[in-house]
């Protein structure tokens, strides 16, 4: 029997996928990780894009947060 999951349960399993396919594989295949979890996941577009954001900035780093520094 085939159950539902709802799309956030989807989502953290996709970035615990992406996570562990980065220890493994380092950052160099980031893109080809988030494609395939998107894929097996079923993510959509904007789920993959915030994927996208949340491991294609560095770590300690928020993107629309502007600098301490004021710069």
């Amino acid at each position: 029997m085939t159950t539902i999951m709802p799309q956030s349960e989807l989502v953290r399993r996709a970035a615990a996928y992406v996570a562990a396919g980065l220890a493994e594989k380092g950052r160099a295949g980031l893109y080809a990780l988030l494609d395939d979890a998107a894929m097996r996941f079923n993510l959509t577009p904007l789920d993959q894009q915030a994927l996208e954001r949340l491991f294609a900035t560095p770590s300690g780093e928020h993107p629309a947060m502007p600098s301490p520094m004021g710069d």
